[in-house]
């Protein structure tokens, strides 16, 4: 892993992409505080299990949509929606709001009978 700050990243913007195809993960700074960080997902990447591990992590904390995690884990859509299911983890995920509005809608349906 190396660092590069935010003038390093303006002046060579190509050492990410030439670092991710080397399997290398960058921090980026500014100031020195850390802002970014960038892992690589091709075949340098480690394991498939590590990517998958990832994809699913960052899946259920509302980092990354289904469709990006099933990228991420290197999975088809419908591949990724079998592993979450096995975990346990839902797939579909409704705010209270979502809800909310979804049962008035289905109670309208309901009262025009």
């Amino acid at each position: 892993m190396s660092t590069l700050t935010s003038e390093e990243l303006e002046q060579q913007p190509e050492r990410l992409l030439d670092d991710a195809r080397q399997g290398t993960a960058d921090i980026v700074t500014v100031q020195g505080v850390p802002v970014m960080l960038t892992l690589p997902l091709g075949q340098a990447a480690g394991s498939s299990a590590e990517r998958l591990e990832l994809a699913v992590t960052l899946y259920e904390r509302d980092v990354l949509s289904l469709g990006l995690a099933a990228k991420v884990a290197g999975l088809s859509y419908s591949q990724m929606i079998d592993e979450l299911g096995r975990r346990q983890i839902p797939v579909v995920r409704y705010s209270v709001e979502d809800l909310d509005r979804e049962l008035d809608y289905v109670r309208t349906l309901a009262g025009s009978r």
